[in-house]
């Protein structure tokens, strides 16, 4: 084992806490709404902070240590190059702020509002078959990542032909009780408050884990080794890295097309989509965002980073042979490559530190495996399961089914996990399964949110037509094409055409998603002009305007054009104008940054003395601004948490309000509806 007492100490009272925490949560979850969406009264800071740790997860540290492991720094240049594309998704609200208005409960669900039942049954089966398989390896991953970090040891049996690994099913066991507990005593409101504890204390450990990386190992030390890589492969100039033809003006024309495309499209969050008090408060959690990934960020980079040096450098020989002969006891090189920056910082952290990092990698994984949980469960009921009912469920018995469709999520994944042997890289894994779905749903959301001409055949056609484009590029890229290729050259070896095929498939990860969003936008476009869109369809009564506004939801006027220019409209406070300007200059700065920066890379020699005095600028700025925003979320999250307890201890219940569609709308569009901006205290 790698714990001490003391580290032992710290996890179990953490562990206890939260626990405790989420039992005190289950008061305040009385109906539908409350359980999958927090009755729609979550504060900004609850939002931001509660998807941070909703996304981020165990795995995704095992996926994100596994990139800048091997590229180093030059991975986050380019990724500074999406923060124009990310700055206007967020500052102009795109698809978010209309899909609150919707006030739909899953995706699905505005998908019968705006086409059909039969659509929104297809898209719930899809949407469960794309996330469900998704999510099939997170607790594989994450028990492989706990028992490498907390030293447990491994023992295994065969059982009927089959190798079965006993410590990774009793911690995958464990995790998933745990998840399932929190889950079912309060849905989203259980689930998003422990998130916002979890994200709060993940920021808090993370920064003093890169105080103690940079202290312990030096900068200048961390420089001259990152100096040694082979040539080419260069983790300091990201234009020594034999990949710049890559990194073009078209990748980035597509990247920005993609983004645009995809976004919000994933569902493993679907309630805390749904849970903003109104859509401002969403859009708001959306520009925010930026910065309370600063942290996570970070750690991304340097954890790896510092495992390099450690096991490249010859000052910590000794150390470097721990590591390497507990991943040369692993056996299968897949499983190596996950668990290098891992292993490595095992011998990074002192006592208590340690115990820290191990709460936090628990507490990733819990946030992870509870949203995903709640959401994929939540989707089979409400979008496969409750649509063919003609009589609705009553309350109790509807949250009863709700927890059964989760608790047989959990019992699928286990297996999944247990009996499934990865092979491959787990970003591949995730483009692989999520194409399933974002493949052709980005057409059908983006057309239904802003486009009223938009059919239902046209919905169909897009659907259809991307998520076959995108997984079957995938299934060429990564297994087809080269077998097939050379099947068909050894067959007939007279024809040129065929000899001429490249070896690899010509399109990489990023014209395969570009090409599965332009035919889906195609198809869309097309078959929505061969079609009469639904004479009954009201774009206003789906968005909740005008005459159909709800109360709190609505205050969009303007006073001048510079501000409807920007989007700034009269329910934006004088802080929030502050934060919505303040991120317009930070982003810009780095972008222009990169910009200038690349063109000048391209046309002179950059040293790596200059580019680790650069990356230098760039870690201690966003350390700065990740200790910031950790103190800022915090205080604006226990604040939204005393307003949601306030607000959920007041309000009365709507029992029709469980996801239910009735002719393009809600069944309780007639109703006087709840304004979750105004004070608890006089709700009724």
């Amino acid at each position: 084992m790698n714990l001490h007492w003391i580290d032992w100490t710290i996890v179990a009272a953490v562990m206890v806490a939260l626990t405790a925490f989420a039992i005190f949560t289950k008061r305040y979850m009385v109906s539908v709404a409350d359980f999958l969406a927090a009755n729609r009264c979550a504060g900004r800071y609850l939002l931001v902070m509660a998807e941070g740790a909703a996304s981020l997860g165990a795995i995704t540290i095992v996926a994100q240590f596994e990139k800048f492991y091997e590229a180093g720094f030059c991975g986050q240049w380019w990724l500074l190059m999406m923060t124009p594309i990310l700055m206007v998704l967020a500052l102009s609200g795109w698809v978010t702020y209309r899909f609150r208005e919707t006030r739909a409960l899953t995706m699905a669900q505005f998908f019968e509002m705006r086409y059909s039942r039969n659509f929104r049954v297809y898209t719930g089966v899809v949407a469960c078959i794309s996330g469900v398989l998704n999510y099939a390896i997170f607790p594989a991953v994450t028990a492989r990542f706990v028992i490498v970090f907390f030293g447990f040891p491994v023992h295994t049996i065969n059982l009927m032909g089959l190798d079965l690994n006993l410590t990774m099913a009793a911690v995958m066991a464990s995790m998933l009780g745990l998840a399932l507990f929190f889950t079912f005593q309060g849905g989203r409101i259980t689930v998003m408050l422990t998130e916002f504890i979890q994200s709060s204390m993940l920021n808090i450990t993370f920064m003093i884990l890169i105080v103690l990386l940079l202290t312990n190992f030096g900068w200048n030390n961390i420089v001259e080794t990152l100096k040694t890589a082979p040539e080419g492969h260069s983790l300091l100039n990201p234009f020594k890295q034999g990949k710049l033809p890559d990194f073009n003006f078209g990748f980035f024309l597509m990247q920005i097309i993609v983004t645009f495309y995809g976004f919000r499209a994933w569902q493993g969050n679907a309630g805390g989509q749904s849970a903003a008090k109104s859509p401002h408060e969403a859009k708001m959690a959306g520009i925010l965002s930026a910065w309370r990934q600063a942290m996570i960020v970070m750690i991304f980079m340097l954890v790896p980073i510092c495992a390099y040096v450690l096991l490249h450098n010859a000052q910590y020989a000794q150390q470097a042979a721990t590591v390497r002969n507990a991943l040369d006891a692993l056996g299968d090189p897949q499983l190596r490559a996950q668990m290098t920056s891992p292993m490595a910082l095992t011998q990074m952290l002192p006592i208590g530190v340690f115990g820290l990092m191990c709460a936090v990698i628990l507490c990733a994984a819990l946030s992870n495996d509870d949203a995903y949980l709640l959401s994929w469960g939540s989707i089979f009921i409400q979008d496969v399961v409750m649509p063919f009912r003609k009589k609705p469920l009553e309350q109790k018995q509807h949250l009863r089914w709700l927890r059964n469709s989760i608790f047989g999520v959990a019992i699928f994944v286990f297996l999944f996990s247990l009996l499934f042997p990865l092979k491959e890289y787990i970003l591949m894994w995730f483009a692989l399964t999520s194409a399933i779905f974002i493949g052709g749903a980005g057409s059908a959301i983006i057309g239904g949110l802003y486009w009223k001409r938009g059919t239902t055949a046209g919905a169909w056609a897009g659907m259809i037509t991307g998520s076959v484009t995108a997984v079957s590029g995938i299934l060429m890229r990564s297994f087809l094409w080269a077998p097939l290729v050379l099947s068909l050259q050894s067959k007939w070896p007279e024809v040129a055409w065929l000899q001429n095929l490249p070896a690899a498939f010509p399109l990489n990860g990023m014209k395969v998603s570009f090409t599965a969003a332009m035919s889906a936008i195609v198809a869309y476009v097309t078959f929505s002009l061969l079609t009469k869109p639904d004479p009954n369809f009201d774009m206003d009564r789906m968005l909740h305007r005008g005459k159909y506004a709800v109360a709190g939801d609505h205050q969009r006027q303007y006073n001048s054009r510079f501000w409807k220019a920007l989007g700034i409209g009269s329910e934006f406070t004088r802080g929030d104008k502050t934060i919505y300007m303040f991120k317009l200059v930070w982003t810009m700065f780095w972008f222009i940054i990169v910009v200038i920066g690349t063109i000048y890379g391209l046309t002179h020699e950059i040293s790596d003395d200059a580019w680790g005095r650069w990356w230098w600028f760039f870690m201690v700025t966003w350390t700065g601004v990740g200790m910031i925003s950790t103190v800022w979320f915090l205080t604006g999250g226990i604040r939204d948490m005393i307003f949601l307890f306030r607000f959920l201890r007041a309000v009365k219940r709507d029992s029709k309000d469980d996801g239910t569609v009735v002719g393009h709308s809600l069944p309780t569009d007639h109703l006087v509806q709840k304004d979750c901006s105004a004070p608890a205290e006089t709700t009724k």
